[in-house]
């Protein structure tokens, strides 16, 4: 019942204030990458705190991260740590489905925002477009998320990377960062959501220039170090 109570106020709080956050976005990217990634990441502060403060939430983070921009390739359990790691990467550009960038006016802002896009259809164009947003993302120091498995999973399981995983790690050159977590235990995808400590473990550097089945191997290894 506990947790019932406190996933329906974490409800509350955290989605009403984020229907203002949210419909300012637009209104945000109009003036500029800045100040839109600002809004941003109010917005992913704000479901960290309320998760810590209503839900009981806490983070534990292990590892090391490098000093400079790097790439993040990470498990994906539950939406908390697409606000946690946005959080904790500072304003990352983020591999996102083209779906999700098409949707009217919200996919306008996201692009806005520095995202690079992955078509699933993987045509020469696409491709060249993912490639000129992530040179886009380098060239502002910025360091770039992905989550490699292409959607949320269930705890235990470890599917394959998605293509777009190595495309990326090429056209890129920087070190990769593997990152494992534990949040679906925690805040599963239906019921109410406990409280408890989510860890967040950097794996270690991975050089670019490897082979595709060689780096793609060590980051499966890594984002499911949690899970063996």
């Amino acid at each position: 019942m506990a947790d019932r109570l406190r996933s329906i106020a974490f409800a509350i709080v955290f989605y009403g204030l984020s229907v203002p956050i949210v419909l300012s976005t637009p209104v945000a990217a109009l003036f500029g990458p800045r100040i839109l990634r600002f809004v941003c990441m109010v917005w992913a502060r704000l479901g960290v705190w309320s998760a810590r403060h209503i839900l009981g939430i806490r983070i534990a983070i292990e590892g090391q991260r490098p000093a400079g921009p790097a790439f993040y390739p990470a498990k994906h359990q539950a939406m908390f740590e697409t606000m946690a790691l946005a959080a904790l990467l500072d304003a990352p550009a983020i591999v996102m489905k083209r779906e999700l960038a098409q949707i009217p006016l919200w996919g306008w802002a996201a692009q806005r925002y520095g995202v690079i896009v992955v078509d699933r259809a993987a045509n020469a164009k696409a491709l060249r477009q993912m490639m000129r947003e992530a040179k886009a993302a380098m060239a502002e120091g910025r360091s770039v998320l992905i989550f490699p498995e292409g959607t949320r999973v269930a705890p235990g399981e470890s599917p394959q990377l998605r293509s777009g995983f190595a495309g990326l790690y090429r056209a890129l050159g920087l070190p990769v960062v593997p990152v494992a977590l534990d949040s679906g235990r925690l805040w599963p995808r239906r019921g109410p959501k406990r409280s408890g400590i989510v860890t967040v473990r950097f794996g270690a550097p991975i050089a670019p220039g490897l082979e595709r089945a060689d780096v793609e191997a060590q980051v499966h290894r890594g984002i499911n170090a949690l899970e063996f």
